[in-house]
């Protein structure tokens, strides 16, 4: 039976009789300890690791709407516990059209796991209901042995209070997200649009990760940005479309064409291990929300720093893709192998397979930097960390190259190889990469300028 039910009221008068079980036979010793005042991100790091479970193995899975469901997890976990942390601020009235959320009740005990818990299984599944049974069964797994093993140290009244406060955070995100252009947006990956053919315009590649001949959500754009100020960004300039030898333009491609003729084996795996591909992968959000992960491990901060950084991050690669996208398809510039094999070399073929979108700017490089500008105000800029995002995955043997876990001196450096494998992997020119950058700056300062903080 499925233990998270769509109807609040369902959902709390199941969790009701679960927990009623578990403490059936066992009822609480008066000489019980509390739970400490403080919390481990235990709790944080196993949702985030469902999160990215969840969208390697459902259909349909995109870096755009990836990096919207992260989006609304990392708000929703920090949500469900920024109350309990003595410091922390709600986000509501500073966000985009989020004006309110519920609030706690003043005096009486929360279980700021259990709250965590429930937003988090609540959240996942309203995001994903295209998931198979069998994904949504790990999900209401980890979510029912969480309640049992909190439940355990709390009264039952508490238990139920942090149930429905949980709940309730979730169900009011929800209900905001349904109104920001991308609710469902798996049901219209590839919808038909009348695609430009001046010269410099993109068209779909012959051999690209997708089968499609058509481009990839081309109004996502159009979506309501998490932070206002990162919706009003302005489209970054483009160098002018020529096809001279002698022109900036022919220069960024035919960089571009002569890196990927003498790739070395560790260009190859750089351009790898970043290729994120969402058939395959949790997509490049997903990589970013894993370095989240891997600092939390290291670091060790309690629920509340963690679902801090969850949420900076979440919101920072969503809003990058809504501004990547708008880019992209306010120029619908093309990728360096229509233009290499039209004008430098007719049978070049780039070492990656090109994604089913325009080129300018990149979506790695734009969400990469702004992840690293949260987390690095998190955690510091000489954080160092071993990124383990695809160890133990199978060596591509088409490009005869294995994953291989990288290090890193700060997210910064991490950032900038993600934007760097682009051109390696033949599928970026280095303007499209260095705005990137430069926008995904502006997007992971803005995420930090929220008044996160009493």
């Amino acid at each position: 039976m499925e233990i998270f039910m769509k109807s609040s009221k369902k959902w709390l008068g199941l969790s009701f009789f679960i927990v009623l079980s578990v403490l059936t036979g066992c009822k609480k010793d008066e000489n019980v300890v509390e739970l400490p005042t403080t919390y481990t991100a235990d709790v944080a790091v196993k949702w985030a690791e469902m999160t990215n479970y969840v969208a390697i193995h459902t259909v349909s899975n995109t870096p755009t709407y990836g990096s919207r469901s992260l989006g609304y997890l990392g708000l929703t976990m920090y949500e469900t516990v920024q109350a309990g942390s003595g410091k922390n601020r709600s986000l509501a009235g500073q966000l985009n059209d989020l004006k309110i959320l519920p609030t706690i009740e003043p005096g009486k005990r929360y279980n700021w796991a259990i709250c965590l818990n429930v937003g988090q299984a609540s959240m996942i599944k309203k995001l994903y209901p295209h998931a198979s049974d069998a994904v949504k069964l790990q999900i209401d797994s980890l979510a029912n042995n969480i309640l049992q093993e909190q439940s355990k140290l709390e009264k039952l009244e508490d238990v139920d209070r942090s149930v429905k406060f949980g709940e309730a955070i979730a169900n009011v995100i929800y209900e905001w997200s349904l109104t920001d252009g991308g609710h469902e947006g798996y049901k219209r990956n590839f919808p038909v649009i009348v695609m430009p053919t001046t010269p410099g315009s993109w068209r779909p590649p012959v051999s690209g990760q997708s089968t499609s001949q058509l481009p990839l959500h081309p109004f996502w754009g159009d979506n309501r940005s998490f932070l206002k100020l990162n919706g009003e960004l302005t489209v970054p300039a483009i160098i002018p479309y020529s096809t001279d030898p002698n022109s900036a333009y022919y220069a960024q491609f035919l960089e571009v064409y002569n890196v990927n003729k003498a790739l070395t084996q560790e260009q190859k795996e750089i351009a790898a291990w970043w290729g994120d591909d969402p058939s395959e992968t949790f997509a490049p959000p997903g990589h970013s929300y894993n370095l989240a992960t891997i600092a939390i491990k290291k670091a060790q901060p309690d629920i509340f720093k963690a679902a801090e950084a969850y949420a900076r991050v979440g919101m920072s690669v969503a809003d990058a893709f809504i501004n990547c996208w708008k880019c992209k398809y306010h120029y619908f510039a093309e990728r360096p192998a229509s233009y290499v094999n039209a004008h430098i070399d007719p049978r070049w073929v780039q070492f990656w397979p090109e994604p089913p979108f325009p080129a300018f700017t990149s979506g790695h490089a734009t969400q990469s930097m702004a992840s690293a500008v949260v987390l690095t105000s998190i955690f510091g800029e000489n954080f160092k960390f071993v990124d383990n995002s695809h160890e133990g995955r199978p060596m591509n043997q088409l490009r005869n190259v294995e994953y291989k876990n990288r290090s890193f001196n700060s997210f910064k450096e991490s950032a900038e190889e993600s934007a760097y494998s682009r051109l390696l992997g033949g599928i970026h020119t280095r303007q499209d990469n260095e705005v990137g950058l430069k926008e995904g700056v502006k997007i992971g300062n803005n995420v930090n300028g929220l008044n996160w903080s009493k």
